[in-house]
């Protein structure tokens, strides 16, 4: 017997800063757009480096989105007539962007997400964790290595010239001026408490 699938699932694309994740948000964003889909694009109000009414890549691709405070302020947008929710910046969201997902997909729409994996400590950062681990697919992008040219999958900070201390705030918005992308070999932590 044939079954039509049920609509509503969750797809994050994640990685490090400089990645591209924003970059693939938009273009998946403007494919469905194309294909005549009603999609709706937020973003946390923490994000204004680029702009206050777009999600824009760190080369320069762009899309309007929403603003909102708390996670659960997306619910206030969504009807019936949108078909795909698209989050940027997923990270910095309260921990009710994981019940906000879960009850868009559940409703039907197709959820995407882009966010950091990790946060510069190379811990998981805010929900991304269950989110990743929760979505029907995930992508993982890398960047390049700022140092030796590897695959990046951290995010480096820099502090006055020097990698951050472990014991520095875990938000701290900004771009090249104060992160770059590095791989597992070249990323540096001072103060990480080690294994005794």
């Amino acid at each position: 017997m044939y079954h039509k699938y049920r609509e509503g699932y969750l797809e994050v694309i994640t990685g490090c800063m400089f990645a591209g994740k924003t970059e693939e948000l938009i273009r998946r964003i403007k494919v469905l757009e194309f294909a005549k889909k009603k999609v709706l694009v937020f973003k946390p109000t923490i994000d204004d480096r680029y702009s206050k009414t777009k999600i824009v890549s760190h080369a320069g691709s762009a899309a309007d989105s929403i603003l909102v405070n708390r996670a659960k302020d997306i619910l206030n947008y969504v009807d019936k007539s949108v078909d795909v929710v698209a989050i940027d910046e997923v990270q910095f969201f309260d921990h009710d962007i994981i019940h906000v997902c879960d009850i868009l997909c559940s409703l039907g729409k197709r959820v995407m997400v882009a966010g950091l994996d990790t946060d510069f400590r190379a811990e998981p950062f805010g929900e991304m964790g269950y989110l990743i681990t929760t979505a029907e697919f995930v992508i993982k992008l890398t960047a390049v290595c700022t140092k030796c040219g590897a695959p990046a999958t951290r995010t480096q900070r820099i502090v006055n010239g020097r990698p951050a201390s472990y014991y520095d705030p875990i938000i701290l918005v900004g771009a090249s001026e104060s992160y770059e992308a590095r791989c597992r070999h070249c990323y540096e932590m001072l103060d990480k408490p080690t294994i005794e």
